[in-house]
This record gives C-alpha cells, sequence and structure tokens, in this order.
C-alpha cells in the first residue's frame, strides 16, 4: 500500500507541475514558452554572445569551412 500511495503522490505533483509549467501556454490568448536561450537576451546580444551553436555557426561561415561538405567526404 505505501508503494501505491508514493506513486499518486508522484503523479499528482507531477501532474499540478506541468499544468503550472504551462498554465501561460494554456490560458492566456497567443500565450507560447519564454524564450530562455542565451541568444533570446537583450543585455547579452549587445555583447555579443551568442549560444554555442550559433558561435559555432558563424565561426564556419568565417573560416568558409563547410561540416556538412566534410561529413560526406567521410562517408
Amino acid at each position: 500500500m505505501n508503494i501505491v500511495a508514493t506513486v499518486l503522490i508522484t503523479t499528482f505533483i507531477v501532474l499540478i507541475s506541468v499544468f503550472l509549467l504551462s498554465f501561460r501556454i494554456l490560458l492566456v490568448k497567443g500565450g507560447k514558452f519564454p524564450n530562455i536561450h542565451i541568444g533570446g537576451s537583450k543585455p547579452l546580444r549587445k555583447r555579443g554572445v551568442g549560444c554555442a551553436t550559433t558561435q559555432d555557426r558563424q565561426a564556419q561561415k568565417i573560416s568558409g569551412l563547410d561540416i556538412t561538405k566534410l561529413i560526406k567526404d567521410i562517408e
């Protein structure tokens, strides 16, 4: 019986958490998840800071390195 009670309590907590996390999306007209990526922060963009993927993509453009071509050559 302790296992069943634990599973029910855990399920209830998870359901409440999911509802609270999706509250803005479900109940607000035009609601959406907030952009929490580094590139979504205006102060960081002003400083030229971006996420690792974006910085890698920019570095590849500067160096002229084409990863897709390299992968095809390896295969």
